[in-house]
């Protein structure tokens, strides 16, 4: 008899696969159409922005939850609790989107609603990342276990592609800018029926712990840890140890990580208006999905550049990745603050997500490789916890600032993430010795 876990089936990692990307997909797409869904129905662009914000929030209270949970309630429930969360939130939000488009409620109302109805996706849609990866932990050698993650984690990043992408061909008659919110929700209910249909719900052969992944963005992604690094093997030998948050080894990283974390989520928060102004849309915010999504698409291609292809050609160390990214992410941002042209404006966007691309992985590497790695698992799960923490306030803060001056939100995105780029080189730990960004 064989001594090793047999590999995952390819037709079950796709399912896996699926549910990883459609959460991200669609939440990237309701992203790029909801500027213009705002604008027509008469919702102010602050309201629009604290939607994202609450449902953030609930994203970073509820996910370390659900992380411990799926040891307990099993890894294929909590899968098909976060898709049930996903594709109800993105119908019901949907409906009621459209419904504030036919004038049967007033904005106000609407406004309510959609906030409500977003709770589902920040306080159930969170389920499902952990349980995808503690499910392939539980079900793969280490041998194998690494590349099998790191194909269900570049699926969120996959899908913040897909999501611009898509959202303008599902504009449907009859539903108009909430026909994509609709499409998702239906693919969403298939997905579920794959995962109940062919995802047995065996009992793991490995023991393992899903970690908290951020929440899914144009210009994010996912770091999931492989439960191989979460664990010492001389666990034994070493008493239980809690990280806190003002832990001298990794507090360096956390405050940049909250700082261009803060940046790059108030540039993100913006995008959706500067298209509509820029291109002179507001009094036809219809139009306005295909730019918006092309704007977002070349972002999230820019920041799939840096993380897949860019890092590990140049093997960066943390502390170059942060520094380097900062100081490029600030100055496409300034770049888009006097960008009066859609390709101005994707050209400053795409370079700000590439250098918040270095940026992001460099970070969260830094804080890891600065402890053991017995304490991987709670450093994986503080990390996903700031980049979340960043959507909370930060896109209602670039918002207000941009609605009380047009260039003052670039200009304070520009300062933060250059400051931290000159901070770096100072207040983040310098090794040679280091691996590089994983």
């Amino acid at each position: 008899m064989p001594t090793t876990a047999p590999a995952i089936p390819n037709a079950r990692l796709a399912i896996l696969f699926m549910v990883m990307l459609v959460a991200a997909a669609g939440n990237t797409a309701m992203q790029s159409i909801l500027p213009a869904l705002g604008t027509k129905i008469g919702i102010a662009d602050v309201w629009i922005s604290l939607a994202f914000s609450w449902s953030a929030l609930l994203w970073v209270l509820t996910a370390p939850k659900w992380a411990r949970q799926s040891d307990k309630r099993g890894r294929k429930a909590l899968m098909a609790l976060g898709i049930v969360g996903f594709s109800a939130s993105m119908l019901l939000c949907g409906l009621t989107l459209w419904a504030g488009l036919e004038g049967m409620i007033g904005a106000g109302l609407t406004f309510v609603i959609f906030a409500l109805f977003r709770s589902l996706y920040g306080g159930f849609g969170s389920a499902a990342p952990p349980a995808v990866q503690a499910y392939v932990a539980s079900r793969t050698e280490a041998a194998e276990r690494t590349k099998a993650l790191s194909l269900v984690a570049s699926s969120f990043g996959l899908g913040t592609v897909i999501g611009p992408t898509l959202a303008p061909w599902f504009i449907l008659p009859g539903v108009g800018l909430a026909g994509p919110l609709l499409v998702f929700a239906g693919i969403g209910v298939a997905v579920l029926i794959a995962l109940r249909l062919m995802l047995p719900d065996d009992a793991p052969r490995f023991e393992a712990r899903g970690q908290v992944s951020a929440y899914p963005t144009a210009g994010g992604g996912s770091q999931l840890v492989s439960d191989d690094e979460a664990h010492d093997d001389n666990d034994a030998e070493h008493p239980a140890e809690r990280i806190d948050w003002t832990d001298r080894r990794i507090l360096p990283w956390t405050i940049a990580g909250l700082v261009g974390g803060h940046a790059q989520a108030m540039l993100l928060g913006v995008i959706g208006f500067v298209v509509l102004d820029r291109m002179g849309l507001r009094g036809t915010p219809d139009l306005a999905a295909e730019p918006t999504g092309h704007v977002m698409l070349v972002g999230a291609v820019a920041t799939l550049l840096a993380q897949w292809g860019l890092i590990p050609l140049l093997s960066l160390k943390p502390r170059t990745a942060v520094i380097i990214g900062s100081a490029i992410g600030g100055f496409g941002a300034l770049l888009v603050g006097i960008g009066d042209s859609l390709s101005a404006i994707s050209t400053g966007f795409a370079i700000a997500l590439l250098g918040f691309g270095l940026f992001r992985p460099g970070f969260t590497a830094g804080a890891s490789l600065a402890v053991p790695r017995r304490m991987q698992g709670q450093v994986a799960g503080q990390t996903a916890s700031i980049n979340g923490a960043a959507y909370i306030v930060a896109p209602a803060i670039g918002v207000l600032l941009y609605n009380w001056h047009a260039q003052l939100s670039f200009l304070l995105i520009g300062f933060i993430s250059l400051a931290l780029s000159i901070w770096g080189w100072r207040g983040l730990r310098s090794d040679d010795s280091v691996k590089g960004v994983r």
